[in-house]
């Protein structure tokens, strides 16, 4: 791969990830990154720091604060956001529930909302199980089981007066399909409904934009891009003060702290920016803020990437033996596949033992999986490029694909 301006210095980058002394070939980037040397410092220095909780007089307490608010400006940055609009938690699940609570406190009988089949089930169960618990009535878009696509016209027929909230992901965790959310969400807006995005799986690939997305809300998880274990929702703060969610009565009824329950792990946050610094410092010559050189990074990753999964894709495609689920135009460097005469988990041992790391299973996209048909079967195996996989490895998983012969 060229390291000239604009690319990405792969064996450089390769260096800062501990982990990749094992020799495996990481292609499990879909369900966890792997995390740089950088962000382990982070955390273990935070932890070796005096640290007390916040709102103290301090220097111990005064470090926890800068720690939240280090952790807040990153992921503003990240997603194009504003850092008071940031709340942070132990995961975007447990997050997205918090949200679908407070949110359906103003929903009424007769109001509907909008969830999709291609995502994740932590931006569809939260919602679905809200508007049950209040009277509100779920509609589905459908995916288009021979392309993997969300068609956005389809909204038109789904959206209407009475809707309140359209969710929706910003790329499938499984087949890695990136819908037309922009256009998905103007048709919400049009009629005064929310919009809440997943951007989980979209953050590691492409430079997240809340505005351009016309997203209310974007929701991220920091172990997706190199950092720890540690989730984020996006909004406008007056937005989010509209809100009333569940809390206990001493802790702080200021935005965004009222979301955030409980005394946060603050040796993790200090990962979650160490973590955006590390997307911001992939292309090299990138200069400017953190925002200008996550842009510059993220357009330097999507081409790198693109290159290696344009050939993994089409490899396997070319195989008679594989079924790649799915053929979207725009998609991030992920795919789901399966494999004549053997089980997925069959197909992730003989990867393992070839020395290729993949998942099998519904990773979570229930819904997409049942309207594809294999779940009967033990669904589907996964495999999602990173910035630090190479053009060598691609070349391993694809031999190994090549060579699975049912037993």
């Amino acid at each position: 791969m060229s390291t000239g301006a604009g690319r990405l210095d792969v064996a450089r980058l390769r260096g800062l990830f501990p982990a990749l002394a094992d020799g495996y070939v990481h292609a499990d980037g879909p369900a966890g990154s792997l995390v740089p040397e950088t962000v382990a410092h982070a955390v273990g220095t935070a932890m070796r720091m005096p640290i007390a909780n916040r709102g103290g007089v301090f220097p111990a307490s005064g470090r926890a604060e800068a720690l939240v608010t280090g952790a807040r400006a990153a992921v503003a940055d990240l997603v194009g956001g504003r850092s008071g609009g940031v709340v942070l938690g132990a995961n975007m699940t447990t997050l997205t529930y918090a949200m679908a609570r407070a949110l359906a406190r103003t929903w009424r009988p007769g109001d509907d909302i909008v969830v999709s089949r291609l995502d994740h089930d932590a931006n569809v169960r939260p919602w679905v199980q809200l508007a049950a618990s209040v009277g509100v009535e779920v509609r589905w878009a459908e995916v288009d089981i021979e392309t993997g696509e969300l068609p956005a016209w389809q909204y038109a027929d789904l959206i209407g007066r009475r809707t309140r909230l359209v969710a929706v992901t910003a790329a499938s965790n499984a087949l890695g399909t990136r819908p037309d959310v922009a256009g998905i969400a103007a048709q919400a807006h049009a009629v005064g409904a929310l919009v809440y995005v997943d951007a989980v799986h979209a953050a590691p690939h492409v430079l997240l934009d809340k505005r351009s997305l016309g997203a209310d809300f974007v929701a991220v998880s920091a172990y997706k891009w190199c950092g720890p274990h540690v989730g984020a929702v996006v909004a406008d703060p007056d937005l989010l003060g509209y809100l009333r969610p569940d809390k206990l009565v001493p802790s702080s009824d200021k935005v965004p702290e009222r979301f955030e329950t409980g005394t946060p792990p603050f040796e993790l946050y200090a990962g979650v920016s160490a973590a955006v610094d590390h997307l911001a410092g992939l292309c090299g010559d990138a200069v400017g803020t953190r925002r200008e050189r996550l842009r510059a990074s993220m357009a330097a990753v999507a081409r790198h990437e693109g290159d290696l999964f344009e050939w993994l894709d089409q490899a396997l495609r070319a195989m008679r033996h594989v079924q790649v689920l799915g053929r979207p135009e725009r998609s991030t460097p992920t795919l789901s596949f399966t494999v004549a005469g053997m089980r997925p988990r069959q197909v992730a041992a003989e990867l393992a033992r070839a020395g290729i790391c993949a998942w099998d299973g519904d990773f979570y996209a229930r819904e997409l999986f049942d309207a594809l048909g294999v779940n009967e079967t033990g669904g589907a195996v996964r495999l999602g490029l990173m910035h630090y996989n190479t053009a060598d490895e691609v070349g391993r998983i694809i031999d190994a694909v090549a060579a699975l012969r049912p037993r």
